[in-house]
C-alpha cells in the first residue's frame, strides 16, 4: 500500500476514535473517510483493534521524535512537555484517552505496542546522557519515563487538573533531585 494512502487510513482511524470512541470506530467508517474499500483495509489489518494499534504507532498525527537539547534535564523537560501536549491538546488528547479506555476493555487492542515504540525512541535520551556523563548507566530509563509520564497522566487525565506552565520543570526536578531533604 502506498505510504500516503496508509497515512490517510491511519488519520481517518484516529479522528474517528477521537470523535466516537473505540466502540464507535468501524472499518466501514474508516473506509468511507479515507476513500478506500473496506476490503482493502481488511487485507492489511484483520480487525479494528489491529487497525487502531497500527495507527497509534505509525500515524503522522501522533508522530514523535525524541528531543536532543544537549542535556538530560532539557531532554526530559521536552519529553514531559510532549506528553503534556499529547494528553491536553485535541485531537491527540481525545485519541489517547479513547485508546487507553479501549485497551483496558479490549485486550486485543495491544496498546503496549504504542508505549514500547515510544520507549525505544525515548531510550536515546538516556543513552546520550550516559555518554555525556550526566547519568549513571545503572539507572533504569523506563522507571524514569514511567515516573514522569505517570505524573502527567494522573494529573491531566485521571484527576482532571490543569498542568501549569512549570509542571514539566517541577516534575523533572523532583525525579532528578529527589524530594527528600
Amino acid at each position: 500500500m502506498a505510504p500516503r494512502k496508509q497515512q490517510e487510513i491511519f488519520d481517518a482511524t484516529l479522528r474517528l476514535v477521537a470523535e466516537k470512541g473505540y466502540d464507535g470506530l468501524t472499518v466501514e467508517g474508516v473506509a468511507e473517510r479515507s476513500g478506500v474499500n473496506k476490503t482493502t483495509i481488511y487485507r492489511w489489518w484483520p480487525s479494528k483493534a489491529a487497525l487502531l494499534g497500527a495507527a497509534l504507532v505509525e500515524a503522522d498525527l501522533l508522530g514523535f521524535e525524541p528531543p536532543d537539547t544537549g542535556s538530560l534535564r532539557g531532554d526530559l523537560v521536552a519529553l514531559v512537555e510532549g506528553i503534556r501536549r499529547l494528553l491536553t491538546v485535541p485531537p491527540a488528547r481525545d485519541i489517547a484517552v479513547a485508546a487507553l479506555g479501549a485497551a483496558v476493555r479490549h485486550p486485543e487492542l495491544d496498546a503496549r505496542r504504542f508505549f514500547a515504540d515510544r520507549f525505544v525512541r525515548e531510550r536515546q535520551v538516556f543513552e546520550r546522557a550516559v555518554r555525556r556523563g550526566e547519568l549513571k548507566g545503572s539507572v533504569d530509563p523506563m522507571l524514569v519515563i514511567d515516573l514522569l509520564a505517570g505524573a502527567v497522566w494522573v494529573r491531566a487525565v485521571f484527576r482532571g487538573l490543569p498542568l501549569t506552565d512549570d509542571f514539566a520543570n517541577q516534575a523533572v526536578s523532583a525525579v532528578l533531585g529527589g524530594v527528600a531533604t
